[in-house]
């Protein structure tokens, strides 16, 4: 396929309702419920090649988010989770993939096209491809320079912020449209009192004197996997974890660091925000840590053997 992303080159395969079926042939109708009204629930996440070979990184855990997430819009998953996980790995089996990124979908499709999908079927489908550094290689040790977004982060009371789902991303996509347009590699989203909640797809922790502080799930955050991950790292390393934290703005500017977590963004540094560099404007000793920490147990993953699910 000529006109193929360079990001999908050497992919053949979709699991699609239930089948394998060829890249070219994984396919939805036009009128698909969700394609009109975001009605679809996601999750990210990552299988790395570890010293015991292919394993997903905390995949019970990314299943139970995903089936969750689905029960404010009444989606029924016409597939238990044990399928999906056999089907997951079959799918990086057939792809001979040693480490890859994973995205597993569940959406309204084609039916009635009212706003009340009752009538629409459920549609599930689930790729993987190879997929290096979210927000690039340098970054990973050079730290990235983010902006404050002008756009807020919507309210729980507005659209559930527990549940990962496609249509309200459109918020995640203005930010990042908007801190990329004005020379940005990311942005930090403010929920609707002010403080800080998150990046447009990462959570964020801030370091002050040592201890490590991150936005609370009643910030309007997406209860991330790699949040929880570094919470537990950073703990386990002795490091105190105000994992309810409230932040605001100000603070991100007097932060000794930052940085992003998530499953596309691992363990990222924040070197500026809205130009104002971030202690000496390189990783910090803490985040270096952390990260060094995270990605040694990525390759050797004794100390957390729970957290993998071989391939």
């Amino acid at each position: 396929m000529s006109d193929r992303p360079e990001m999908y080159e050497g992919v053949d395969t979709v699991w699609l309702d239930g089948e394998f079926v060829d890249f070219e042939d994984a396919q939805i109708h036009v009128l698909s419920h969700a394609l009109h009204y975001g009605t679809g629930v996601f999750e990210g996440v990552r299988c790395y090649d570890t010293a015991d070979g292919p394993a997903i990184f905390r995949w019970q855990e990314h299943l139970d988010r995903f089936y969750e997430s689905a029960k404010p819009y009444d989606l029924e998953i016409p597939f238990e989770p044990a399928e999906l996980t056999e089907a997951t790995v079959e799918l990086i089996r057939r792809e001979e993939l040693d480490s890859c990124y994973i995205r597993p979908i569940a959406f309204y499709g084609y039916g009635p096209l009212g706003l009340n999908p009752a009538n629409a079927p459920t549609q599930v489908a689930i790729a993987v491809w190879p997929w290096g550094a979210y927000l690039g290689e340098e970054a990973l040790e050079e730290g990235v320079d983010v902006a404050v977004s002008s756009w807020r982060k919507y309210a729980s009371s507005q659209i559930p912020t527990n549940a990962k789902t496609t249509g309200p991303y459109v918020n995640s996509v203005l930010a990042s449209l908007e801190a990329t347009g004005n020379g940005y590699v990311e942005a930090i989203v403010l929920n609707k009192e002010g403080n800080v909640a998150e990046g447009p797809g990462e959570n964020l922790f801030l370091v002050r004197d040592g201890e490590l502080y991150t936005p609370g799930l009643a910030e309007s955050i997406l209860d991330g996997i790699t949040r929880r991950s570094v919470i537990r790292l950073a703990r386990d390393l002795g490091y105190t974890v105000h994992d309810g934290a409230t932040i605001s703005r100000g603070e991100l500017y007097t932060a000794d660091e930052l940085f992003f977590t998530g499953t596309a963004a691992e363990v990222t540094p924040i070197r500026s925000v809205d130009d104002n560099e971030i202690g000496a404007g390189t990783k910090g000793p803490v985040t270096d840590e952390i990260q060094t920490r995270f990605f040694d147990l990525l390759e050797d993953p004794t100390d957390y053997e729970e957290w993998f699910h071989p391939v």
